[in-house]
């Protein structure tokens, strides 16, 4: 019998066909894909509960209109849905934009080991501007531990992806992958609050620290694994073979349980 496989999506645009395509291609899995609103109210009805893996391509809690944003916290019972199924040592994968998801959540973000952030705010105590992207970069991904999530993979393997300039607690997570052949600088990246008002590829005005160049790692939630993975923002990515065997082994990984 296929084990079931919870996928949440919405958001954040992506191209339909092609991620469908990716999800189906990941194993002996029944699986389940759920967009927002439908995906928030379905986690929050008890749906996570329920399934043996979870996968966050979400990124809840923005509204986009006139060159502004506005956010909002999940529901409650969605927290307490996620956070009871952390409790139970049931994990989760997250991927690329998830990494921004729920911005009135801190508890998400301190759980996933980073946040991207739309606007300035506060991450582990200290003000931070908004932060960085630069799509269809070029650059070698490069393990950097043995690992479950990391099993089968050759040591580096090229992409063409977007990248993040945010904060990542590097302190606080196990390191997995890294990027290499592309500085996480200010000058090779483009403000997220300019492309919400409109101005798209624009760093006028904008500063941002140099930033970490890792691009997966483990976390502990509560009593759970949780993978983060930053690639994932089209076509070409979810079609990498590297990329889909790891999004395999992360789902097997954070679908064991506790005793991980």
């Amino acid at each position: 019998m296929a084990r079931d496989l919870l996928v949440l999506s919405g958001g954040h645009p992506y191209e339909a066909e092609p991620f469908d395509a990716l999800i189906h291609s990941l194993g002996d899995w029944e699986v389940t894909h759920l967009v927002h609103p439908e995906a928030e109210e379905a986690v929050a009805k008890g749906r996570a509960a329920e399934a043996d893996a979870l996968l966050f391509y979400d990124m809840g809690g923005y509204i986009f209109a006139d060159n502004g944003l506005t956010t909002r916290p999940p529901l409650p019972e969605y927290r307490r849905a996620i956070t009871e199924r952390f409790e139970s040592g049931r994990g989760a994968v997250a991927l690329h934009h998830a990494l921004a998801g729920w911005a009135q959540w801190p508890q998400w973000h301190k759980w996933l080991g980073g946040q991207f952030l739309y606007a300035s705010g506060e991450w582990q105590g200290q003000e931070m501007p908004d932060s960085g992207y630069r799509h269809e970069v070029e650059y070698t991904a490069r393990i950097v531990a043995a690992h479950p999530v990391t099993a089968g993979l050759p040591a580096s393997f090229p992409v063409r992806d977007e990248l993040y300039l945010c904060p990542i607690a590097e302190d606080r997570v196990t390191p997995l992958i890294q990027s290499e052949g592309y500085a996480m600088v200010r000058d090779n990246f483009f403000s997220a609050a300019l492309a919400v008002k409109g101005r798209m590829f624009s760093r006028e005005g904008w500063d941002h620290p140099s930033g970490s160049a890792l691009i997966g790692w483990e976390t502990r939630a509560l009593a759970a694994p949780l993978i983060y993975l930053q690639f994932g923002d089209g076509p070409e990515t979810y079609a990498n073979p590297p990329v889909r065997q790891l999004i395999v082994n992360a789902l097997e990984y954070t679908s064991q349980g506790a005793d991980v």
